[in-house]
């Protein structure tokens, strides 16, 4: 199909819809029953908890490294990310490197000592040698405070794009369509749980990495695979003022906006190690080396993507252009979808705009299955319960748990979306908060003798506390044009990621509540949780337990 002009495509981005509704909603309509297929196929095995939350612990380390992949490239890495490099070039790309690095603390730190110590939750690790209540309590508020943030931004996302390729005009329409979105993804954790999420995962995952493949030859292939006169273009269709090439365009206007960005790193960073979602994909293989191994895959597969990420985010900022993309409905986040109804018209757009519908599902079940999890599992059963429930009353639990988070994240994603936030801004926050509230403790739980539970609760309750508090109090919620409300001015913190203040705290305030502590350490629980996270011995003991 020929190429529209993008004077065509500008005309149409400023009206309230791209492309050919009725092709866009056949093509969402043939994913959403593919997928559903899938869902209820892989439900039939669901019988026990094992099966719910960790998918009965049958994904091979390849399979589990694409449903690892699909799990993390989300809206955020497809939407989000090939916007801000449409719009701010070499200031965008950050976001892939810090992304991509962050596998790098998640191998060599977590994976492999989280998989041979844990059952279902991150909170198994933390509460191992702990008192039990109080540190299973605290690790499932910080997990769903960390899936509530990083599922404001996929429900954004899910909202602006069926917004964008719908035609949907006004905020009510549009809280409808977040409304219906969010439904859908609900009812796929609670009929399918890890398998069919798992599943869905690693077919999103094939269908994204191809898509992106496919859209970065054209794009090349547009320019005659001359990545210069690809950046020229880039350079040449800027707004005015601006340099897509060096860096600046966001993060370097200003001390402020510099500290900003180290701010921004340190959390993206830190943040992967410490995401219950991507932990509890290491639950879900049989043996550590399986969970090694689907990391490489996973670290080979996310960053072959974020090459591509690259290509097409400097290929819409060439084609469509900056001012074209932020007058879309969506924003940054329209610069894929415009990017592909610019080189394939109708067709390619209803494609990708597939392709990034499927990513928003997958993510968003990946998510929601976890915090029902920690809920379910670390407070109903556990805390609550004392152990005495059966894994049907579980896992009960945990799919009223699953409405109720989806609900919470339906009205927040409205409220983003009417905000137009970038939605790889609002993943990078959910990272601040799990680098703060999540990893602190986690790295101290695994290495350091003397931790205690005083610590652990210091640890993930102020690093909360402080995460949390300072993003009320940034012009993230107030005080700017770009802000969640931009009515109210109630920001004193300058910075817009809280991970530079946030993170340091965190471990500062685990290892006082250690120090002061008169708790005694528990040697033999620390000997049995070092022998374990290091040789996988006993593993399997606690995993059938």
């Amino acid at each position: 199909m020929t190429a529209v002009p993008t004077a065509v495509l500008a005309a149409e981005a400023t009206g309230e819809t791209v492309g050919t509704p009725w092709v866009n909603i056949s093509i969402f309509g043939l994913f959403v029953l593919v997928t559903l297929a899938i869902t209820f196929r892989a439900s039939r095995n669901n019988k026990s908890a094992a099966d719910y939350y960790a998918a009965g612990r049958t994904i091979t380390g390849q399979q589990n490294g694409l449903a690892i992949a699909g799990d993390y490239l989300s809206a955020a890495s497809f939407l989000g990310i090939a916007g801000a490099i449409a719009v701010y070039g070499y200031d965008g790309f950050l976001y892939s490197i810090g992304f991509l690095v962050a596998w790098l603390v998640a191998l060599l730190l977590v994976a492999e000592l989280m998989r041979n110590t844990a059952r279902y939750t991150m909170a198994d690790v933390l509460a191992f040698r702990m008192r039990q209540g109080p540190v299973r309590t605290a690790a499932a508020i910080s997990t769903l405070a960390v899936s509530l943030f990083y599922l404001l931004a996929q429900m954004a996302g899910a909202g602006g794009l069926v917004t964008l390729l719908l035609g949907v005009t006004g905020e009510a329409a549009q809280a409808v369509v977040v409304a219906i979105v969010g439904a859908l993804m609900i009812f796929y954790v609670l009929v399918g749980g890890m398998r069919g999420t798992t599943w869905v995962q690693i077919i999103k995952a094939s269908l994204l990495i191809a898509g992106a493949f496919v859209m970065t030859v054209w794009v090349l292939a547009g320019f005659g695979f001359n990545l210069s006169a690809l950046l020229g273009g880039a350079q040449a269709n800027a707004t005015a003022g601006s340099d897509v090439l060096a860096p600046g365009a966001q993060y370097g206007l200003s001390g402020t906006t510099k500290l900003d960005f180290i701010s921004l790193a340190i959390a993206l960073v830190l943040g992967t190690a410490g995401l219950p979602h991507v932990l509890m994909r290491f639950y879900t293989v049989p043996t550590a080396k399986d969970a090694r191994k689907s990391v490489v895959w996973a670290i080979w597969l996310i960053g072959i993507f974020y090459l591509f990420s690259l290509i097409i985010g400097y290929g819409a900022g060439a084609l469509v252009g900056a001012e074209s993309i932020l007058a879309a409905p969506g924003a940054v986040n329209a610069a894929a979808p415009l990017l592909a109804f610019e080189l394939g018209g109708t067709v390619l757009l209803g494609i990708i705009a597939g392709v990034a519908f499927a990513t928003i599902l997958a993510v968003v079940a990946g998510l929601t299955i976890t915090a029902s999890a920690s809920f379910a599992h670390d407070v109903y059963a556990s805390v609550i319960k004392k152990g005495q429930v059966s894994g049907n009353g579980e896992v009960h639990v945990a799919r009223i748990t699953a409405v109720v988070i989806g609900a919470i994240s339906i009205g927040l994603g409205i409220l983003a979306l009417q905000a137009g936030l970038n939605i790889a801004f609002l993943v990078a926050l959910a990272f601040a908060v799990a680098a703060s509230a999540n990893l602190p403790t986690i790295i101290y739980t695994l290495f350091w003798r003397r931790f205690t539970t005083q610590g652990a609760l210091w640890s993930i309750y102020g690093g909360l506390i402080i995460c949390v508090g300072l993003i009320i109090f940034s012009p993230v919620l107030s005080g700017a044009e770009t802000s969640l409300f931009p009515a109210v001015d109630f920001a004193w913190f300058p910075l817009r990621n809280p991970g530079l203040i946030s993170i340091p705290a965190s471990f500062l305030l685990g290892w006082l509540g250690t120090v002061v502590s008169k708790e005694p350490v528990n040697e033999m629980k620390h000997a049995e949780l070092e022998v374990r996270a290091l040789t996988g011995i006993g593993a399997e003991k606690a995993v059938h337990h």
